[in-house]
């Protein structure tokens, strides 16, 4: 098995962050807006370097989004900043209408999402936005593993033309991608092949499902890992192909269970590839306050429950 090292912990907003100020040195289209979290989401130094292509909207998310698609109709790349429940949730009638009805190239960056929030609580951990913005004709949604991954995916959405929903989250994770590896939208990375079992991942349980193939191993399973980094377009042409070759399938997701990447996978397979599959997200229920390892565990979301998942789903195949 191929093995990936932690080059340093960070957090994905971080890489947000970086990669904000680096497609905004090589494009002067790109503008940043946020609603009162510039230092949450990390976009101190963009607002430093270019002050005059820094937008504070203060608390008023509609507001902010409805500025952002006037400015992309003149010409503009916009990133709106917030909480993935704010920027998700408090005003999916403006994305939908105004972004996304409209075609607009707006940047949805959305931090803070998911149950590794942690201490917040349920009110803030977003576990139903990949849904909500799968949903949206049109809408790419995009969700890296660590904080490299994370700041390519921003200079790649910065050179997409058509409305984006970019996650990313507020712990401290794994860093193991290459740093200079461009970011493909739409295309699945193969992070490991193996024969047995396939485990599509997405997000912060990219990390998870890697230490569980590493343990997998041990036991002489060989198990294929696949970074499911863009959602939406989804690598129909890499899933069916790994779950062809594998015949068992474990999708893992920081996400309830309702239309995240779990309920995608599974409709492509049963209409292309028809296979075993085994599902690792949050199921139907709100979130709590903890810290996100105790959080992750708790929710059935971290290496030992995707490995139970394995066994479970090499059991079921024929």
């Amino acid at each position: 098995m191929k093995k990936y090292t932690d080059t340093g912990k960070k957090d994905t907003r971080s890489g947000f962050g970086a990669g904000l100020l680096k497609a905004a040195r090589a494009d002067e289209r790109v503008v940043a807006l946020t609603a009162d979290l510039k230092g949450s989401l990390k976009m101190d130094a963009f607002a430093g370097e270019f002050p005059d292509r820094f937008i504070q909207c203060g608390i008023g998310e509609a507001n902010m989004v409805g500025v952002a698609a006037g400015m992309s109709l003149s010409g503009k790349i916009p990133f709106c900043g917030s909480f993935a429940e704010f920027i998700s949730g408090r005003v999916y009638d403006q994305v939908r209408q105004e972004i996304g009805y409209g075609h607009a190239n707006v940047k949805l960056a959305s931090s803070h999402a998911g149950i590794t929030l942690g201490e917040d609580g349920a009110t803030h951990q977003t576990m139903e936005d990949i849904a909500l913005m799968r949903a949206i004709p049109g809408m790419c949604v995009i969700c890296p593993c660590d904080y490299n991954q994370t700041m390519n995916a921003t200079i790649a959405a910065a050179r997409y033309e058509g409305p984006v929903y970019l996650r990313f989250g507020r712990p401290s994770r794994p860093n193991f991608t290459p740093q200079d590896e461009p970011f493909e939208i739409g295309k699945a990375y193969v992070l490991n092949e193996g024969s047995d079992v396939t485990v599509f991942a997405t997000g912060h349980l990219v990390w998870e499902a890697l230490l569980s193939a590493e343990k997998l191993e041990e036991e002489g399973i060989s198990v294929e890992i696949i970074n499911v980094a863009t959602i939406k377009p989804l690598d129909e042409k890499a899933v069916v192909a790994s779950a062809l070759k594998t015949g068992a399938v474990v999708v893992a997701e920081e996400h309830n269970c309702a239309g995240g990447l779990g309920e995608l996978i599974a409709g492509v397979l049963a209409t292309k590839a028809p296979t075993p599959v085994e599902f690792i997200n949050g199921g139907d229920r709100w979130g709590q306050s903890g810290t996100p390892s105790e959080l992750l565990k708790a929710y059935g979301m971290d290496e030992a429950d995707i490995t139970a998942a394995v066994h479970r789903v090499i059991s079921r195949r024929k």
